[in-house]
């Protein structure tokens, strides 16, 4: 009787044209990983952030997801790689990301959501479009565009009140041929003394609690666009897509086709990708997933503000790579899923 490996062997090499390796498990791809920067993160992550994946930094504000970004994009751009920044909500400082280490000439940044050059004070490291490619199209008019009048469906309204308001206005008027109708006079009728009205107060200004473009829908797909083309062309070896300004209703309504596509152009291309939310939104697509929780305010001084203390967890990973081949028939220690760490403020200096 043949072997289970011998069967084995037989049916993979049967059906080597059709599927290679049938009944072989695939095996854990083991990505290159880059350091972050924070020694406790690097040591969480064995090692850093991987290469050519997708990696999701979740959580609310304040939590210290730019921190991280900055951190790891500052050690790209020291290694002399260009970094890509997609700023959704435009809100980016480049002082901090020079504070943090980054290499601002190495730095691609984007902002989205840019109506005039004047939304901004001027900046040497921003790059706003002229006003001229910024300004509306002028409006044509006249019938399609052309012609001299309006479009006929425009002039027509009004048409009704108006020969209504004329012919009303003519049955009025008296005409010296005809004989003239007594008017009825009406009974007079007793109304009771109005109270006098009190004094109205001044009407409040209204105010809008929306932001200032309105729905981020135009922002987004401008941001989602600009992570397609980069990815595609290639040249960039880490490109922070950062939507952590933007409400998880809007941000988890991508198609999950979006980041399927981003997957593999960061696959080929070698880009590391990292997508700041506040809500997991690439799924199966993301290799790496970060949750951050809220940070906590240090208290090394009592009227200074020094630092924050971030905590993150590892929430979801694809693949890890084992120390050893071989199975234990007990189950092994679980390691830790979290690091601690701190970040503090330019003018704390080191302590």
């Amino acid at each position: 009787m043949p072997s289970a490996s011998a069967i084995r062997l037989q049916i993979e090499s049967a059906l080597a044209g059709k599927i290679p390796s049938a009944l072989t498990p695939v095996p854990k791809i083991v990505r290159p990983v880059a350091p972050t920067g924070v020694a406790a993160v690097d040591e969480l992550l064995d090692g850093g952030i991987p290469l050519g994946a997708i990696t999701e930094l979740t959580g609310p504000e304040s939590s210290g997801r730019t921190s991280l970004a900055l951190s790891f994009t500052a050690g790209i751009t020291r290694a002399g790689c260009v970094a890509a920044w997609i700023d959704v909500s435009d809100t980016l400082s480049p002082e901090s990301a020079a504070a943090a280490g980054v290499d601002l000439s190495r730095l691609l940044w984007v902002r989205c959501g840019v109506a005039t050059a004047q939304s901004r004070p001027a900046h040497p490291y921003r790059f706003t479009l002229p006003e001229k490619f910024l300004a509306s199209p002028p409006v044509t008019k006249g019938l399609h565009g052309g012609g001299c009048g309006g479009h006929p469906r425009g002039e027509v309204k009004g048409m009704a009140q108006a020969v209504g308001g004329l012919l009303h206005s003519e049955a009025l008027a008296p005409r010296c041929a005809e004989p003239q109708r007594q008017a009825r006079l009406e009974r007079a009728s007793f109304q009771p003394p109005s109270r006098p009205a009190l004094p109205s107060r001044p009407a409040l200004p209204k105010i809008k609690l929306l932001a200032p473009s309105g729905k981020p829908w135009a922002r987004i797909e401008q941001a989602l666009r600009t992570a397609d083309l980069l990815l595609q062309a290639g040249g960039f070896s880490a490109i922070v897509l950062d939507l952590g300004g933007i409400a998880p209703e809007f941000a988890t309504r991508v198609p999950l086709a979006t980041w399927f596509r981003y997957r593999a152009a960061a696959e080929r291309t070698q880009a590391s990708l990292l997508l700041l939310t506040q809500h997991p939104s690439a799924k199966s697509s993301g290799e790496l997933l970060l949750r951050f929780a809220p940070g906590t305010p240090c208290n090394d001084e009592r009227t200074v503000f020094t630092g924050m203390a971030h905590r993150v967890e590892v929430e979801r990973r694809r693949f890890t790579q084992d120390a050893s081949n071989v199975v234990p028939l007990r189950k092994p220690p679980q390691r830790e899923t979290g690091a601690n760490w701190r970040s503090q403020a330019t003018w704390a200096g080191a302590r």
